[in-house]
């Protein structure tokens, strides 16, 4: 092997170890729930579909004790039966977590949780309530921004 080949291979094996190390600071763009990421901006985002397709159900950067209220976050009332995809873009520090629960009035069971750094779960099919048999999909009514340690263990969306 010559000396130009051997340094082009060592060159490409460098940069393939980088791009192995490298942690991932973004949410991937160009599709789903990738696509809908524009970056912390202090809200909760929900959508009818997964992998944040559909209709955006609403969008919050407060608490909301009832999704079907037609006040704060719903675009529209059928906000609470039709969740299927969440995102937090919320800021990092203090009251970061989205805790959702399955009643309003931030009720019903423990809540299901989603860490800023999860940025968003596509597919709710997938998570229940905590110390229940109750699916989140299609089955929030509420939301409170909150702390890691409020969440119990097994309560983390993905």
């Amino acid at each position: 092997m010559t000396m130009r080949r051997l340094s082009t291979v060592l060159a490409i094996l460098g940069l393939a170890a980088f791009g192995l190390a490298a942690p991932a600071q973004a949410a991937p763009q160009g599709v789903g729930c990738g696509a809908e990421w524009h970056g912390r901006d202090g809200t909760v985002r929900a959508w009818q579909h997964y992998d944040c397709g559909g209709i955006e159900l609403g969008s919050s950067t407060g608490n909301d004790a009832s999704w079907a209220d037609g006040v704060g976050f719903e675009v529209t009332r059928f906000a609470a039966d039709w969740a299927s995809s969440v995102m937090n873009s919320g800021f990092i520090g203090g009251r970061d977590v989205v805790a959702f629960y399955p009643e309003a009035g931030f009720g019903g069971t423990r809540a299901a949780c989603l860490s800023p750094n999860e940025l968003y779960a596509d597919n709710l099919t997938d998570n229940y309530y905590p110390g229940t048999q109750l699916v989140v999909n299609d089955r929030i009514r509420s939301h409170a921004w909150t702390t890691a340690d409020a969440c119990a263990a097994g309560s983390w969306l993905s």
